[in-house]
């Protein structure tokens, strides 16, 4: 690569609500910069969310840079077209000289110290470059997978879009985390029959003692919390979030409570051989684990409602409503009618364009707030980059602020020298 390719002072990879972020302070400091989106902006919220989608933290928690939740709902929770439109309006905001339809495909060190950054538009240098693409790029479907008979439909909840596109029949939601249990209740209020393989997900409260409870979170500081003063330090970038929903106003989710209406609930997916599905003994387990959790949160609360004095309605002790008799490990989907899975398990990143040397035994990216060990080289936009709001709207502004600070200071002791 020779040194006539366009070069750029910084270059950011992925133009959602993260990458405009950078933008937004790098254009403070007057650094020359271009944003790289190899689809268009709020591409993954208008087309990898189903139709009834909508956020699990209130509307008061979207707070991008200079840019604060503008509706008349705050204490409410965006639809997915919402959503898109805050985006969109942000990014005319922002102005951001964004790429769309450009592919990293990518980046290695040249031999100048600079980054060569190789895309489906050309090839470009930088200084610096800014990974904003998320973490969510390929869903995660189990091997096992394979062996399900070709009459039973399988789809990731990545392309899942509203009960109809489903083949009559019952389903089975896979996984329990926020995308599963939506999913799940989605289907549910449908009139679907549904199945769920309940996982290790914690859950929440929405509303305790006459308030939401990430009110009472953020003013307990757990919104604060820097990954280095965690209790499970670098770890806590890969717990799974609480389960809760924004649907119809928001509300909890207690799985105890579907059960008692109607959807199967078994362990932990474990294997598949043709249509016999099997699953850990662990349901009982990941029930009482989540309830655990819930009820340490409210816990919490009530410490500092009683530390502060704080006048606040009283509430019922939490009891379990609904408790499985056994652990089922075994089912035959045709027997049970099961004419689809849904697999609601995640993504994993692909960091494969990346050729440097910043990723972990696992592939996950080691940095301390989005700075590498690489010179020139940042992340954003990742659970726990900083803080638990960090990969949320919450937290994006001081994580972006942060960067571009840090990347004009290395700029500027590098002109100085």
């Amino acid at each position: 690569m020779s040194n006539q390719h366009p070069h750029y002072q910084v270059i950011i990879v992925g133009g959602g609500q993260a990458g405009l972020s950078v933008s937004y302070y790098l254009q403070q400091f007057n650094i020359s910069h271009v944003v790289f989106e190899k689809n268009r902006i709020a591409h993954s919220w208008r087309n990898d969310r189903w139709d009834s989608f909508c956020l699990v933290t209130p509307n008061w928690q979207c707070q991008l840079p200079d840019f604060p939740y503008q509706g008349d709902d705050p204490q409410g929770f965006m639809l997915k077209d919402e959503i898109v439109d805050y985006v969109e309006a942000f990014a005319d905001k922002v102005n951001a000289p964004v790429n769309e339809g450009v592919a990293v495909t990518r980046v290695r060190r040249g031999k100048q110290g600079r980054l060569e950054v190789t895309t489906s538009a050309g090839e470009f240098t930088a200084d610096h470059l800014v990974v904003a693409t998320g973490g969510y790029d390929i869903p995660i479907v189990p091997d096992y997978a394979h062996s399900l008979p070709d009459h039973i439909t399988q789809v990731h909840s990545m392309h899942y879009h509203n009960p109809q596109q489903l083949p009559d029949g019952e389903v089975l939601v896979v996984g329990s985390g926020q995308s599963g249990v939506q999913l799940m209740e989605d289907l549910h209020l449908a009139g679907r029959k549904v199945h769920l393989a309940v996982g290790n997900a914690p859950r929440s409260p929405r509303l305790y003692r006459g308030r939401e409870t990430t009110e009472w979170l953020y003013d307990l500081g757990f919104y604060q919390m820097t990954v280095d003063k965690h209790p499970l330090g670098d770890a806590a970038k890969h717990k799974t979030n609480h389960y809760l929903t924004g649907r119809n106003g928001g509300h909890e989710i207690d799985l105890r409570k579907f059960a008692l209406e109607g959807v199967k609930l078994y362990g932990s997916m474990a294997n598949i051989q043709g249509a016999t599905l099997e699953f850990k003994a662990d349901l009982t387990k990941n029930l009482d684990e989540a309830d655990d959790v819930y009820v340490r949160i409210r816990e919490d609360i009530d410490r500092y409602i009683a530390d502060n004095g704080i006048d606040a309605p009283e509430e019922p002790p939490f009891r379990k409503v609904w408790e499985p008799e056994f652990d089922p490990t075994i089912l035959d989907a045709d027997a049970a009618g099961i004419t689809s899975i849904v697999w609601a398990i995640g993504f994993r990143p692909d960091y494969s364009w990346i050729e440097l040397p910043v990723f972990d035994g696992r592939g996950h990216p080691q940095f301390k707030r989005g700075i590498t060990r690489e010179q020139g080289l940042y992340f954003i936009g990742l659970p726990w980059l900083n803080t638990w709001g960090s990969g949320r709207f919450l937290g994006i502004a001081e994580d972006a602020q942060y960067l571009a600070g840090v990347i004009h200071d290395r700029l500027k002791q590098l002109a100085a020298a």
